[in-house]
Protein backbone atom coordinates (compact mmCIF):
# COMPACT_ATOMS: atom_id res chain seq x y z
CA UNK A 1 0.00 0.00 0.00
CA UNK A 2 1.19 3.72 -1.07
CA UNK A 3 2.13 5.86 2.05
CA UNK A 4 -0.15 9.18 1.86
CA UNK A 5 1.59 12.12 0.38
CA UNK A 6 3.15 15.00 2.12
CA UNK A 7 4.49 16.37 -0.22
CA UNK A 8 3.28 16.70 -3.87
CA UNK A 9 6.07 17.69 -6.55
CA UNK A 10 5.41 18.60 -10.25
CA UNK A 11 6.93 18.54 -13.92
CA UNK A 12 5.06 21.25 -15.74
CA UNK A 13 5.93 21.39 -19.21
CA UNK A 14 4.42 18.42 -20.45
CA UNK A 15 2.63 17.01 -17.36
CA UNK A 16 0.89 20.28 -16.82
CA UNK A 17 1.24 22.20 -19.32
CA UNK A 18 0.87 20.49 -22.84
CA UNK A 19 4.44 21.88 -24.27
CA UNK A 20 3.92 20.20 -27.78
CA UNK A 21 0.76 21.43 -28.63
CA UNK A 22 2.19 25.01 -27.47
CA UNK A 23 5.53 25.11 -28.96
CA UNK A 24 3.50 23.93 -32.56
CA UNK A 25 1.22 26.28 -32.28
CA UNK A 26 4.28 28.80 -31.42
CA UNK A 27 6.21 28.14 -33.98
CA UNK A 28 3.18 27.49 -36.96
CA UNK A 29 2.32 31.35 -35.76
CA UNK A 30 5.94 32.15 -37.42
CA UNK A 31 5.58 30.84 -40.33
CA UNK A 32 7.12 27.01 -39.26
CA UNK A 33 5.89 23.93 -39.39
CA UNK A 34 6.93 21.28 -37.02
CA UNK A 35 6.28 17.64 -36.39
CA UNK A 36 7.02 14.89 -34.45
CA UNK A 37 10.64 14.49 -35.65
CA UNK A 38 11.14 18.45 -35.30
CA UNK A 39 9.83 18.36 -31.83
CA UNK A 40 12.05 15.59 -30.74
CA UNK A 41 14.92 17.18 -32.25
CA UNK A 42 14.37 20.54 -30.40
CA UNK A 43 13.99 18.28 -27.23
CA UNK A 44 17.12 16.26 -27.71
CA UNK A 45 19.09 20.15 -28.25
CA UNK A 46 17.75 21.40 -24.78
CA UNK A 47 18.70 18.23 -23.28
CA UNK A 48 22.15 18.32 -24.63
CA UNK A 49 22.12 21.98 -23.52
CA UNK A 50 21.01 21.48 -19.75
CA UNK A 51 23.68 18.63 -19.08
CA UNK A 52 26.11 21.70 -19.54
CA UNK A 53 27.23 24.95 -17.74
CA UNK A 54 24.34 26.21 -16.47
CA UNK A 55 22.40 28.69 -18.66
CA UNK A 56 18.24 30.03 -18.55
CA UNK A 57 15.52 27.71 -19.99
CA UNK A 58 14.21 31.08 -21.94
CA UNK A 59 17.62 31.28 -23.83
CA UNK A 60 18.17 27.27 -24.14
CA UNK A 61 14.37 27.28 -25.55
CA UNK A 62 15.09 30.08 -27.65
CA UNK A 63 18.37 28.75 -28.84
CA UNK A 64 17.26 25.66 -29.76
CA UNK A 65 14.22 27.41 -31.96
CA UNK A 66 17.06 28.86 -34.20
CA UNK A 67 19.39 26.36 -34.14
CA UNK A 68 17.06 22.97 -35.11
CA UNK A 69 14.00 25.03 -37.12
CA UNK A 70 16.01 28.03 -38.08
CA UNK A 71 13.74 30.44 -36.86
CA UNK A 72 14.80 34.03 -36.65
CA UNK A 73 16.27 34.83 -33.39
CA UNK A 74 14.01 37.40 -32.33
CA UNK A 75 10.77 34.98 -32.69
CA UNK A 76 12.70 32.50 -30.78
CA UNK A 77 12.82 34.80 -28.39
CA UNK A 78 9.71 35.69 -27.77
CA UNK A 79 8.21 32.23 -28.37
CA UNK A 80 11.06 31.29 -25.41
CA UNK A 81 9.89 34.26 -22.93
CA UNK A 82 6.21 33.29 -23.24
CA UNK A 83 6.28 29.35 -22.57
CA UNK A 84 4.24 29.43 -19.87
CA UNK A 85 1.09 30.71 -21.34
CA UNK A 86 1.31 27.23 -23.89
CA UNK A 87 -2.07 25.78 -22.85
CA UNK A 88 -2.74 23.78 -20.02
CA UNK A 89 -4.18 20.15 -20.27
CA UNK A 90 -7.63 20.54 -19.79
CA UNK A 91 -7.41 18.59 -16.09
CA UNK A 92 -4.58 20.11 -15.22
CA UNK A 93 -6.32 23.40 -13.37
CA UNK A 94 -8.83 21.03 -11.62
CA UNK A 95 -6.63 18.33 -10.52
CA UNK A 96 -3.97 20.84 -9.18
CA UNK A 97 -6.96 22.56 -7.45
CA UNK A 98 -8.23 19.16 -6.13
CA UNK A 99 -4.98 17.45 -5.11
CA UNK A 100 -3.93 20.59 -3.00
CA UNK A 101 -6.43 19.56 -0.31
CA UNK A 102 -4.07 16.44 0.14
CA UNK A 103 -0.75 17.68 0.49
CA UNK A 104 1.43 20.94 -0.93
CA UNK A 105 1.59 20.57 -4.53
CA UNK A 106 4.93 21.97 -5.43
CA UNK A 107 5.95 22.70 -8.98
CA UNK A 108 9.54 21.14 -9.84
CA UNK A 109 10.62 22.37 -13.38
CA UNK A 110 13.46 22.67 -15.97
CA UNK A 111 11.78 26.72 -16.86
CA UNK A 112 12.26 30.11 -15.36
CA UNK A 113 10.67 32.24 -12.36
CA UNK A 114 9.45 34.52 -15.23
CA UNK A 115 7.30 31.47 -16.33
CA UNK A 116 5.20 30.87 -13.46
CA UNK A 117 3.25 33.30 -13.38
CA UNK A 118 1.99 32.77 -16.54
CA UNK A 119 1.45 28.89 -15.72
CA UNK A 120 -0.39 30.03 -12.72
CA UNK A 121 -2.62 32.84 -14.09
CA UNK A 122 -4.22 30.24 -16.44
CA UNK A 123 -4.80 27.94 -13.32
CA UNK A 124 -6.37 30.59 -11.46
CA UNK A 125 -4.20 30.04 -8.36
CA UNK A 126 -0.72 30.07 -6.84
CA UNK A 127 0.55 26.53 -6.16
CA UNK A 128 2.45 26.05 -2.51
CA UNK A 129 5.81 26.93 -4.29
CA UNK A 130 7.43 27.00 -7.27
CA UNK A 131 11.40 25.78 -7.26
CA UNK A 132 12.69 25.56 -11.12
CA UNK A 133 16.28 25.58 -12.96
CA UNK A 134 16.44 28.80 -12.26
CA UNK A 135 16.28 28.35 -8.62
CA UNK A 136 19.04 25.91 -7.70
CA UNK A 137 21.19 26.34 -11.35
CA UNK A 138 20.39 23.47 -12.63
CA UNK A 139 17.98 20.90 -14.77
CA UNK A 140 16.64 17.36 -14.15
CA UNK A 141 17.42 15.04 -13.97
CA UNK A 142 20.33 15.79 -12.06
CA UNK A 143 19.90 14.09 -8.42
CA UNK A 144 20.93 17.93 -7.40
CA UNK A 145 17.27 19.17 -8.14
CA UNK A 146 15.61 16.64 -5.66
CA UNK A 147 18.25 17.21 -3.08
CA UNK A 148 17.52 20.94 -3.51
CA UNK A 149 13.88 20.90 -3.56
CA UNK A 150 13.98 18.67 -0.43
CA UNK A 151 16.22 21.38 1.44
CA UNK A 152 14.05 23.91 0.21
CA UNK A 153 11.12 22.10 1.98
CA UNK A 154 12.49 20.67 4.70
CA UNK A 155 11.43 17.15 3.40
CA UNK A 156 13.26 14.24 3.30
CA UNK A 157 13.64 11.45 0.51
CA UNK A 158 10.98 8.57 1.32
CA UNK A 159 7.93 7.40 0.01
CA UNK A 160 5.86 10.25 1.65
CA UNK A 161 7.22 12.69 -1.13
CA UNK A 162 5.47 11.91 -4.49
CA UNK A 163 6.55 12.76 -7.41
CA UNK A 164 4.77 13.33 -10.40
CA UNK A 165 5.63 13.45 -14.23
CA UNK A 166 5.00 12.35 -17.69
CA UNK A 167 8.65 11.78 -18.15
CA UNK A 168 10.48 8.59 -17.01
CA UNK A 169 13.99 10.23 -18.24
CA UNK A 170 13.65 13.35 -16.63
CA UNK A 171 11.54 12.86 -13.92
CA UNK A 172 10.90 9.73 -12.58
CA UNK A 173 13.94 7.52 -13.07
CA UNK A 174 16.04 9.72 -10.87
CA UNK A 175 12.72 10.25 -8.25
CA UNK A 176 12.76 6.53 -7.67
CA UNK A 177 16.50 6.01 -6.75
CA UNK A 178 15.95 8.64 -4.06
CA UNK A 179 13.02 6.48 -2.72
CA UNK A 180 10.52 8.32 -3.57
CA UNK A 181 6.88 7.62 -4.62
CA UNK A 182 6.79 7.69 -8.58
CA UNK A 183 3.45 8.52 -10.29
CA UNK A 184 3.69 8.21 -13.88
CA UNK A 185 0.80 10.97 -16.28
CA UNK A 186 0.03 9.38 -19.13
CA UNK A 187 0.39 12.08 -22.05
CA UNK A 188 0.54 12.53 -25.91
CA UNK A 189 4.46 12.85 -25.33
CA UNK A 190 4.87 10.66 -22.07
CA UNK A 191 7.96 8.77 -22.11
CA UNK A 192 7.16 5.37 -20.02
CA UNK A 193 9.24 3.64 -17.15
CA UNK A 194 8.70 2.10 -13.93
CA UNK A 195 6.73 4.19 -11.53
CA UNK A 196 4.92 3.10 -8.21
CA UNK A 197 1.50 4.24 -9.66
CA UNK A 198 0.15 5.08 -12.93
CA UNK A 199 -2.54 7.90 -13.87
CA UNK A 200 -4.83 8.73 -16.85
CA UNK A 201 -4.43 12.38 -15.64
CA UNK A 202 -4.60 14.50 -12.45
CA UNK A 203 -8.36 14.35 -12.10
CA UNK A 204 -7.92 10.92 -11.48
CA UNK A 205 -4.80 11.21 -9.33
CA UNK A 206 -7.37 12.92 -6.98
CA UNK A 207 -9.64 10.78 -7.51
CA UNK A 208 -7.39 8.00 -6.43
CA UNK A 209 -6.36 9.71 -3.33
CA UNK A 210 -10.11 10.21 -2.71
CA UNK A 211 -10.28 13.86 -3.25
CA UNK A 212 -11.91 13.83 -6.73
CA UNK A 213 -15.79 14.42 -7.10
Amino acid sequence: MLSAPSLLTFDIFGTVVDWRRGLTESVRSHGVEMGDREFQAVIDWQARAESQAYQSYADILGESLVRVLRLDREASRAIAAGAGRWPLFPDSADGLRTLMRSAPCVAMTNSDQMHRRQVEDQLGFRMSGWICAEDVRCYKPAAEFWIAVGARRSVPFGPAWWHVSAYADYDLATAGRLGLTTVFVKRPHSIWGPSSLETADLRALATSLGRGS
